[in-house]
């Protein structure tokens, strides 16, 4: 299980990605961004935040189980990666975050939508994907259509 909070996430097997094991081993264990985070009663009886995906000292230290700890993955500076955000930890000289590409049951859909560019890469968009959803709809608008019209008033 990739995800801190034990949330089953699948993970697509990218070669370069976190998903590589070699390429994981590298990654210094941190979390930086903390939208994952659990909250946990401190002895004195404040509020403390810890993440599976931190480093496993820090985590056992504040009451985590290190059980939790095997196999997490920071799917939160994974996921801004993804989207070309990679967070940069000068702390662990300047490692850049590599992406981690999370699946769900219809990964297999995609194959619908893939084509080919020019430089012979594949992939497909979100307009690629929002005109097959509409493609079910009995009369579709087109972008076009859908704008509003102008009117003047008398």
């Amino acid at each position: 299980q990739a995800s801190p909070t034990g949330f089953p996430f699948k993970v697509l097997e990218v070669e370069g990605s976190l998903s590589d094991p070699e390429v994981y081993e590298h990654r210094p264990r941190a979390c930086t961004l903390g939208y994952l985070r659990d909250m946990y009663k401190k002895p004195d009886g404040s509020i403390g935040y810890r993440c599976a995906s931190e480093p496993v000292a820090d985590y056992v230290k504040k009451g985590g189980e290190i059980e939790a700890t095997t196999g997490r993955k920071c799917l939160c500076n994974a996921l801004c990666a993804n989207v070309g955000l990679p967070q940069i930890q000068p702390k662990h000289e300047d490692y850049q975050e590599e992406m981690l590409i999370t699946i769900g049951d219809d990964v297999n859909k995609c194959k619908e939508f893939m084509k080919q560019n020019e430089k012979g890469d594949w992939g497909y968009s979100a307009r690629d994907v929002v005109q097959f959803l509409l493609s079910g709809l009995e009369n579709p608008k087109t972008e076009e259509e859908s704008k509003p019209s102008a009117s003047l008033a008398p």
